[in-house]
């Protein structure tokens, strides 16, 4: 969230300068990583002094969280925007919100690498968003497990996205940061939540294999 200056409301180029910094931190960041990345190297970017910098965000710690804070703020926005019409039953706006993430999947990429705290608060709401998607879904077809268990396992393979970003570059032959490679990969997540990857017979006959065979004792 955008922060005001003290005594009142910033002016309007107060404003534009606090988002070309964060804007340029967000670039710094995934390029170089948190450590590698300088405060001298997100003001010349942005175009304003270091001076300018630490007025409006304080440390790099207190930017880097302003740039979480604003992509965790735009993944909540989409994620209710797509939610809306999912319960009217189209996902029109899955090319849009997809185009407005793209941006952050090296970001998203970098900080999975890293460890970043912000990812815990991003993985639990993704949870929470996945489990709404799988209940408008959900049928009582003998899943088996909870729904909360699905929608946990299937956000991190998700996340994996990014986070293979080349391999899967590799294999597709297109960069998946890319909107063109954002797309295929939109399109074969979608086909893979459309359709069945095994029968059910033989995914029953998995289950009843793993479920048969004891548990080894803990190290």
């Amino acid at each position: 969230m955008e922060q005001s200056l003290p005594g009142g409301s910033p002016p309007d180029e107060d404003l534009t300068a606090r988002a070309r910094i964060r804007q340029a931190a967000l670039a710094q960041f995934t390029e170089c990583g948190f450590e590698g990345t300088t405060i001298r190297g997100i003001a010349a970017q942005a175009g304003v002094s270091q001076g300018l910098l630490r007025h409006h965000y304080g440390s790099k710690q207190d930017l880097r969280d302003a740039v979480d804070q604003y992509i965790l703020d735009e993944v909540r926005r989409i994620s209710g925007l797509l939610m809306d019409e999912t319960r009217r039953g189209e996902l029109r706006a899955a090319t849009v919100s997809r185009e407005a993430i793209r941006p952050f999947a090296s970001y998203l990429a970098r900080s999975l690498a890293e460890g970043s705290t912000m990812l815990a608060t991003l993985f639990d709401e993704m949870v929470s968003a996945t489990e709404q998607f799988m209940a408008l879904a959900d049928e009582d077809d003998g899943h088996y497990v909870d729904r909360r268990t699905r929608a946990a396992v299937y956000s991190a393979m998700s996340l994996g996205v990014p986070l293979m970003h080349q391999q899967l570059s590799r294999i597709l032959g297109v960069d998946t940061f890319s909107a063109a490679g954002d797309r295929r990969v939109a399109l074969a997540l979608l086909d893979l939540s459309a359709h069945a990857l095994m029968t059910r017979e033989l995914s029953d006959s998995a289950r009843d294999a793993l479920l048969a065979t004891p548990l080894p004792p803990e190290a």
